[in-house]
């Protein structure tokens, strides 16, 4: 058995005294892992680093084996933010979101295409933490957990949709949601589409959002809980803004 596929690395753990177990998120072959032999040396370090893309050969006996994996760099995408702490820190998360979720070994295409996206535009723009929303927001649909924005679950309205429904994903009113409030979720406007510039309040109701969905994920895929490097991503938005919100 083999294939080959252009893959993102997620992670790269050591393996005995020079291998390492990488993982993978293939175009056309999903989430995926395989043994690299060496793959801890100094050599090929800089190539199993988390987020770099890379063009990668998988061999096994058997399907079902974990099998071996050679890869040659095609884009050092980690390189370029290791100067940069939270768009480094968005891109630890993402990857770990998608280790965590992600059924292994089914082909997920478009989670593959919005990745490498995503990758290229971390710190571009004053955008850049909006954009991760709505990438945690797509992959929840790619999940199965898509939310439904579309219309006030309890009214089928479409204006001033300002909840959420954390039992359904649907969303709420103001006005229906009212009586609720403190049990419904807050949907920021960056979500439904609406221009403008996105604060930090929004973007940490944004995160809450997609948290509650995408650890429901985990929870019904028995995986645990959400890793930590999304927790340690969130916690440092929150305190860049207490700091600037400060200044």
């Amino acid at each position: 058995m083999n294939w080959s596929d252009e893959g993102i690395v997620l992670s790269a753990r050591k393996h005995g005294e020079s291998a390492a177990i990488v993982t993978l998120l293939t175009r056309l072959n999903g989430r995926h892992s395989g043994l690299v032999h060496g793959g801890s040396g100094s050599r090929a370090r800089g190539i199993y680093q988390t987020g770099n893309l890379v063009s990668a050969n998988w061999r096994a006996r058997l399907s079902e084996h974990l099998g071996t994996l050679t890869c040659e760099l095609l884009r050092p995408h980690a390189a370029g933010l290791l100067n940069e702490r939270l768009p480094l820190m968005a891109l630890i998360s993402a990857a770990a979101l998608i280790e965590r979720l992600l059924p292994e070994r089914e082909p997920h295409p478009e989670t593959f295409d919005r990745f490498c996206a995503q990758i290229e535009s971390l710190g571009d723009g004053p955008d850049w933490i909006a954009r991760y929303v709505h990438w945690e927001f797509d992959l929840l649909t790619d999940l199965g957990y898509g939310l439904d924005l579309s219309e006030c679950a309890a009214t089928g309205i479409n204006d001033d949709l300002i909840y959420v429904s954390p039992r359904t994903g649907c969303a709420v009113s103001a006005a229906a949601g009212q009586p609720y409030r403190d049990k419904l979720l807050k949907l920021p406007t960056f979500l439904t589409g609406s221009a403008g510039t996105t604060n930090d309040e929004e973007i940490q109701q944004g995160l809450r959002l997609t948290g509650h969905f995408l650890g429901r994920c985990a929870k019904d895929a028995d995986t645990g809980d959400l890793p930590a490097a999304r927790a340690q991503f969130v916690d440092r938005l929150r305190r860049r803004a207490t700091i600037f919100g400060k200044s």
